[in-house]
């Protein structure tokens, strides 16, 4: 998950771009790091906004100031309990008491009884004057029922309401949903703007590159890396530390953060099979040769275990089950066949 930062001028752009366009729904989408969340908000910002410029929200109203602290009556922003409680937003009351008395834990989707709250919130009349906005985020954590229950509000949208939905992964919503929704594809910033940003968020200009190139090219997923205490160096190390099986190198990872790191070191060497340039690692840090099926196979691994890396399994456990299959991996040998 990526907290969102100060705006990035990547992101002021598109949101100018998108609010000289009219629709009741937008769908943004793209893959992580681009600053969906950022983009949203700010339309929804704009939206509300007491008095609005052709570029944005005011940034000083009352609007803006009551979205900022996370109490605009006229907005409902639907995301994961996990999510909403990691970024500061209010649950429901209903559910925020569930989970005080330890009836249930903060759920990783978004659950069908936001979703009632928020189609019910839409229907009643706005408390500013300026419309009602409902922002869905990551889009992809609806399951089934709680997507059916948002399609049916999208099919005849109440009043003056207007839905913003963000996903990194479109291809998991609902095709009716998608066909509802007017498409932004989320811009990919300049290295030269993402790295000068990254400098005005506190990172060392010696650092920009190389995490630029760890999150292949996304600025949020790379200042979400150097806030995590990790450095260049460390991006650098991790191929020869996984080689020697290194289980500390990667102890106070957590799994999704170690499966991402395998599945960006299994495409670059993959890549360098078929005589392609890395993506994420400089071609120094992948000094050795592997066996292309013990590639595949690992790809395939990792795959099943980002599928299930939300299970309660034991994470010492599994970080020394995932370090030593991908030991197995990189030293496998170029000519071992099936």
């Amino acid at each position: 998950m990526t907290l969102p930062v100060p705006t990035a001028p990547w992101v002021v752009q598109q949101t100018r771009d998108l609010l000289r366009q009219q629709g009741h729904a937008w769908l943004l989408h793209g893959p992580s790091g681009l600053g969906h969340f950022e983009l949203a908000l700010a339309l929804a910002r704009t939206w509300l906004c007491d008095a609005p410029t052709p570029h944005g929200r005011c940034g000083i109203c009352a609007s803006c100031h009551a979205i900022d602290v996370h109490t605009h009556a006229d907005l409902a922003v639907l995301m994961p309990e996990t999510w909403l409680l990691a970024l500061g937003w209010p649950l429901g009351e209903k559910a925020q008491g569930e989970i005080d008395d330890k009836k249930r834990k903060p759920s990783r989707e978004i659950r069908i009884d936001a979703m009632r709250d928020a189609i019910e919130f839409s229907q009643r009349t706005s408390a500013r004057g300026r419309g009602k906005v409902v922002l869905v985020y990551p889009a992809e954590q609806m399951n089934h029922v709680t997507a059916n229950a948002l399609l049916k509000t999208l099919e005849e949208p109440p009043g003056a309401v207007r839905f913003v939905l963000a996903t990194e992964s479109a291809h998991q919503l609902l095709p009716t949903i998608r066909s509802r929704c007017l498409g932004h594809a989320m811009a990919w910033p300049a290295p030269t703007d993402a790295a000068q940003w990254l400098v005005q968020q506190g990172m060392p200009s010696a650092q920009t590159a190389a995490l630029l190139r760890a999150a292949g090219g996304r600025p949020q997923e790379a200042l979400a890396w150097a806030a995590s205490g990790r450095s260049a160096a460390d991006w650098s190390a991790f191929p020869q530390a996984m080689a020697r099986g290194d289980v500390q190198f990667v102890r106070d990872w957590t799994i999704p953060q170690l499966i991402d790191a395998l599945q960006k070191l299994c495409h670059d060497l993959a890549a360098s099979q078929c005589g392609a340039s890395p993506r994420f690692f400089d071609p120094v840090a992948l000094r050795w040769r592997t066996g292309s099926h013990a590639v595949s196979d690992w790809s395939r691994a990792l795959a099943q275990a980002r599928r299930s890396m939300d299970h309660p399994f034991n994470p010492g456990l599994l970080q020394e089950a995932l370090v030593e299959r991908a030991k197995t991996a990189l030293n496998s040998s170029p000519a071992a066949t099936r």
